[in-house]
């Protein structure tokens, strides 16, 4: 299962979806490509409203600007991921205000 975990200034990814085999899995790949495009429009708009770390554990993302761009992208993001845990709420959990 993925786990994903939210507070104000931080964001955590980590786990597996367990939908299908490493390398088939559309909602593990779903959920990178969520990510990876918000980092990424983060990003090319300020590279220091955040900070974000990919080790074998998972994903963090570290929140280090609240102005309205970056903010609105993180809650797309948010949204995104929580549509999806819906429809796979095996596969993918979130956690919010922790």
């Amino acid at each position: 299962m993925i786990l994903i975990t939210k507070d104000e200034k931080k964001i955590s990814i980590t786990g597996h979806a367990l939908y299908e085999d490493f390398g088939k899995d559309i909602i593990c790949s779903s959920v990178s490509s969520i990510v990876i495009a918000t980092i990424n429009g983060i990003i090319s708009i300020d590279e220091d409203a955040i900070k974000y770390d990919l080790s074998k554990k998972g994903l963090e993302i570290e929140i280090l600007k609240t102005d309205n761009v970056t903010l609105k992208l993180i809650d797309n993001m948010m949204e995104l991921l929580t549509k999806l845990s819906k429809d796979y709420p095996k596969n993918i959990r979130i956690k919010e205000g922790v």
